[in-house]
């Protein structure tokens, strides 16, 4: 079974035995990061240090001059790792271990851009904006976005890609020292935490007919419950959290943010795919992180499993968890699927990030029995030794 292992540029550049440790997991691809946000990264086996931090979010090669002259949005360049193109430089050392590289492309998530320019940022139903969230309703974002794609995706010696965060990003965030986690939100909460009164969503909301004033007020007054504690966390059910913002907000107003926003995310998504297969060779594979749910945000975006299929090669589909996880995810994508889509199911194998590899083997077939025809597996360069070794042992038996 085709499977591919998250990597960082930092894990390869300057450890000469890493490209061949990865290889030796039993994978056939990795998926490295050309694009990403900050991060702070530990590297347990690198010999020159054992944490990275990347302080902002930054592309991982040289960006092209010529593209971002004179644009006030372009992507910001880094300095925690040697060299002038970490990126292609992993890249070569992974090439020559024997594996097919792939792009790792984070899009619609910079705190850095939106500190610096805040006006991008979503702004929720209270005027605080989120500077880690950039709005794709806004021409100067989605510009930003596709060309981004394009840019970051096709690298010299890359066959692919794989886009994250390519749609709406709102409330949720891994942030220094967080303290939001008083009100237990729930789906709905975040959802409602989420939606956007920007100046270009409010003209979207204008265009269906609706006020954008009116619309606030009417998420203020949802969330009223929220913050007493009077509402439900759904247990994860996509189809409750949906129920629950239906029910805060009334099916009317509901109605009109799920049309603004998937109409947005979808043609942002068409666009991005449509730049990236422009700048590509042939038989260069675009896949998308997603979830099946359109109203989910972040890292894996609410898509249409129909609409999304029909646009790109394939997904990505966070996988880690228990049975009954996997069987909300996968199964809505099947069929949709044609003989060149990929269902790549994405297991997080560190133990101490919330993986079981212990269980890899088993949690893969599960997958599979769904319709899963591919693995990802987060993180070959945050794991332990005694994680690794747990992923070659069910990748050997799965075969």
């Amino acid at each position: 079974m085709r499977a591919s292992a998250f990597v960082y540029p930092w894990d390869v550049v300057g450890d000469p035995d890493a490209a061949r440790r990865i290889a030796d997991l039993g994978v056939q691809q990795v998926t490295l990061a050309s694009a990403y946000h900050s991060t702070r990264a530990l590297t347990p086996r690198h010999p020159g240090h054992r944490i990275v931090t990347a302080r902002h979010a930054a592309v991982l090669y040289p960006p092209d001059a010529e593209r971002w002259q004179g644009r006030e949005l372009r992507p910001y360049e880094q300095s925690w790792v040697p060299g002038d193109d970490p990126y292609g430089e992993a890249a070569a050392a992974l090439a020559d271990a024997g594996l097919e590289v792939h792009a790792w492309v984070v899009l619609a998530h910079n705190t850095r851009l939106g500190e610096e320019h805040p006006r991008i940022s979503v702004r929720n139903a209270y005027g605080d904006r989120y500077p880690w969230a950039p709005c794709i309703a806004r021409p100067e974002v989605r510009a930003y976005v596709v060309d981004l794609a394009a840019e970051a995706a096709v690298r010299p010696g890359t066959r692919g890609t794989e886009l994250e965060s390519c749609g709406w990003y709102g409330l949720a965030h891994l942030h220094a020292h967080d303290k939001i986690g008083g009100v237990p939100l729930g789906g709905a909460g975040q959802y409602l935490m989420s939606l956007c009164f920007c100046e270009s969503c409010g003209a979207g909301y204008a265009e269906l007919g609706a006020d954008a004033e009116e619309l606030r007020q009417a998420v203020v007054r949802a969330l009223r419950p929220v913050w007493t504690g009077g509402t439900t966390a759904n247990g994860g059910d996509r189809a409750g959290e949906w129920a629950e913002v239906e029910k805060l907000l009334g099916a009317d107003h509901a109605a009109v943010f799920a049309a603004w926003r998937d109409r947005v995310a979808g043609s942002l998504r068409g666009e991005a795919v449509a730049a990236v297969r422009s700048a590509a060779e042939a038989d260069f594979r675009v896949l998308l992180h997603a979830d099946p749910a359109p109203h989910r945000l972040g890292a894996n975006v609410g898509v249409d499993p129909a609409d999304v299929l029909a646009q790109a090669d394939g997904v990505v589909l966070p996988c880690t968890g228990g049975e009954a996880a996997r069987s909300a995810i996968l199964p809505p994508f099947v069929p949709h699927r044609t003989e060149r889509t990929v269902l790549a199911a994405n297991f997080t194998v560190v133990t101490g990030m919330g993986g079981s590899p212990a269980t890899l083997a088993e949690d893969a077939a599960h997958a599979v029995e769904l319709g899963a025809d591919e693995l990802r597996l987060y993180h070959a360069g945050l794991a332990s030794d005694q994680d690794l070794a747990a992923v070659r042992t069910a990748l050997a038996e799965l075969g």
